[in-house]
């Protein structure tokens, strides 16, 4: 341990394992540190004993629930989109060839009350409940804009500035209703929020293509999501294995380690007698004390269930979003169910994942949207967790700090967050148009 290091990475959650991961192919001498005996920090997947050491003080185990090792319980549930930056990140490494991966069998929306399955194309469109038959005209003359939309093709604009128009200007535009402006913007553009709408169109409407084109990337997806085979603790894995190919060095299971700073600036890690420098510092908020504020709490429900989730058509995996209106909240809540088909639970077992941002004090009352659309749950995990963010951007304290994971079910953000770090710290992007996503197999 005692060498000199282009970068030092402290923890090994999803983040972290890219990141070190990146750095190790860009040929960067990467020493990465877990204070865990682990993969995956608070983004691992955990089996049935691990789960109940953390949730129930290692209490007995309900035989009912099967064998411990059938079960990958994710900490942060989350879904990939098909034609993602997450993707595209794996294809970038080659990670992807670590990786099996099967299609989310559908993503639905809550609207007054009922959960509706959001159309895969365009024979569900016409028999969707979601709207009514003149509400669906209007709505396809919309999606046809969005689809032909090119943001370097003004030809395709139809003499609309989506940098200064809004998103609410755009649907009275179209005529869109209140109801499908909801499920449009929080089902398929994916905010967690109405705060979009009285900002510039424009990245909704390249989120609405985005969920689009994820549809379209293979031809048996019933929704835009992917996820891996036995949970998504074998992505922070996947990665770590890249970067030991590329000489990367990795020590779990050390709790004393901590940030060596001189003069304000880290310069490396401590761990007992041991010092270990580098030009810089990438870690979870949890390595930095004092240089994080809690920006937000996420609440996350667990459940193990012997049954799918109610009116999703028997799927064995599925996304539910809660849209703020529809709860009368000031945040989406999602619903994530993954099972046995995608190697995470007992055979005819299933998991369910309730999660939103906090609000009140009362979190298990808050979730009780979400939990109502589950049915009957052999058994119930409750979490509360603090969302995180660095005060400095790290050109001053060579401090790289990532974000804390939000309550959302998919990718996007957490691989964005990824991607601003690998730019402060090399200074330039990095290039995901090198390879075609429909090299992902086992779709």
């Amino acid at each position: 341990m005692n060498e000199e290091y282009d970068a030092i990475v402290l923890g090994t959650g999803l983040k972290e394992c890219i990141i070190s991961g990146l750095l190790s192919v860009d040929k960067q001498k990467v020493l990465h540190v877990d204070r865990n005996n682990y993969y995956g920090g608070v983004s691992a997947s955990l089996n049935l004993i691990q789960l109940y050491e953390r949730f129930r003080g290692g209490e007995k185990i309900p035989e009912k629930l099967g064998s411990s090792r059938d079960y990958n319980v994710d900490m942060v549930p989350k879904f990939m989109m098909a034609n993602g930056k997450l993707v595209r990140v794996l294809l970038h490494t080659d990670v992807v060839k670590y990786l099996e991966f099967k299609a989310v069998d559908g993503s639905y929306v809550l609207q007054k009350g009922k959960v509706h399955k959001v159309p895969a194309n365009d024979a569900e469109a016409l028999v969707s409940p979601l709207m009514g038959l003149f509400e669906k005209r209007r709505a396809k003359n919309f999606f046809v804009y969005v689809q032909d939309y090119e943001e370097n093709n003004p030809k395709t604009h139809k003499g609309l500035d989506l940098t200064r128009m809004t998103m609410a200007e755009l649907y009275k535009q179209y005529d869109l209703s209140e109801d499908t402006q909801d499920f449009i913007g929080h089902a398929i553009a994916l905010h967690r929020d109405n705060s979009y709408l009285s900002q510039p169109a424009l990245p909704t409407v390249l989120r609405m293509k985005l969920y689009h084109d994820s549809l379209l990337r293979y031809e048996v997806l019933k929704s835009p999501y992917l996820y891996p085979r036995y949970g998504l603790g074998e992505l922070p894995q996947a990665f770590a294995r890249l970067s030991a190919v590329y000489g990367g060095t990795y020590m779990l299971n050390q709790p004393s380690v901590e940030v060596l700073y001189e003069n304000g600036v880290a310069v490396g890690i401590k761990n007992g007698a041991d010092v270990a420098r580098a030009k810089l510092v990438v870690g979870d908020p949890s390595y930095f004390p004092g240089k994080t504020r809690v920006v937000a709490k996420v609440v996350l429900a667990i459940a193990i269930m012997s049954h799918p989730i109610p009116n999703t058509d028997n799927a064995d995996s599925v996304q539910i979003i809660l849209p703020q209106k529809q709860t009368g909240r000031n945040s989406d809540m999602y619903v994530f169910c993954c099972s046995y088909a995608h190697n995470v639970a007992a055979k005819d077992k299933w998991l369910a994942f309730v999660s939103t941002t906090m609000e009140t004090s009362n979190p298990e009352v808050e979730l009780a949207p979400g939990l109502a659309l589950l049915g009957p749950v052999d058994e119930k995990f409750l979490e509360v967790r603090e969302v995180c963010e660095p005060v400095e951007d790290g050109s001053r304290d060579k401090c790289f700090i990532s974000k804390g994971y939000d309550a959302t079910t998919h990718f996007e953000t957490t691989v964005e967050d990824v991607l601003d770090i690998y730019r402060r710290i090399t200074g330039r992007d990095l290039d995901l148009t090198a390879k075609d996503v429909s090299q992902v197999e086992n779709a």
